[in-house]
């Protein structure tokens, strides 16, 4: 495990500086993220009393849209500019790259979360942010990453990928999106402790 830490932070600290200088992926799924919680927004004005109900589906499907497109760039960025034939052939192990890909995404999801959740907090008037709420994010949002970047090593290779990907991670990220939006919802209630989070992701 050791041997495999230097070039997971190697992938990560290349990928993290690339998207800084740029900040095009960052601000796209941030932007997209907060559309997504105004339009959910709007819609629930019409069902009056019922936010804090629906607010946790509503902040998983923001998190779910916003993760395809961040995973739909996770390796597409090395593909066009042959990095990711340089990487394969390098004497790096595919584990390392595998989990430097996984680990960039779960750092760029956890940023944009932070952006969303203060703005989602308001607008749809749900102030139940905890610990045990915390963690589920966080927990749901590794499921997110894992899987995200193993189907977006298998679509980056074909010529549809923007389509493949979601065909590919939505049926497979389903169980967590449940997991995730049930252990949300039972902490809104103050049904959820640190130990059942967990259990249920």
């Amino acid at each position: 495990m050791r041997g495999l830490l230097g070039p997971i932070m190697v992938i990560v600290w290349k990928d993290v500086l690339l998207e800084l200088r740029s900040k095009d992926l960052l601000v796209s799924v941030v932007v997209f993220g907060l559309l997504v919680v105004v339009v959910f927004n709007f819609a629930l004005n019409n069902i009056p009393g019922r936010s804090k109900e629906l607010a946790p589906g509503i902040l998983w499907a923001a998190f779910a849209f916003a993760a395809i497109l961040a995973m739909n760039r996770a390796f597409v960025r090395d593909q066009e500019q042959g990095g990711l034939e340089g990487l394969l052939i390098s004497p790096i192990s595919r584990d390392a790259i595998f989990l430097g890909k996984a680990l960039t995404s779960l750092i760029f999801m956890l940023l944009v979360e932070a952006a969303l959740l203060p703005v989602y907090a308001v607008m749809l008037d749900f102030s139940a942010l905890s610990w045990s709420l915390l963690l589920t994010i966080f927990l749901g949002t590794l499921g997110f990453a894992v899987v995200g970047t193993l189907f977006s090593a298998i679509a980056v290779q074909t010529r549809s990928r923007e389509i493949m990907l979601p065909v590919l991670f939505f049926p497979v990220l389903l169980p967590v999106i449940i997991a995730a939006v049930e252990a949300s919802t039972r902490q809104s209630e103050g049904r959820l402790s640190l130990e059942s989070a967990v259990g249920y992701l």
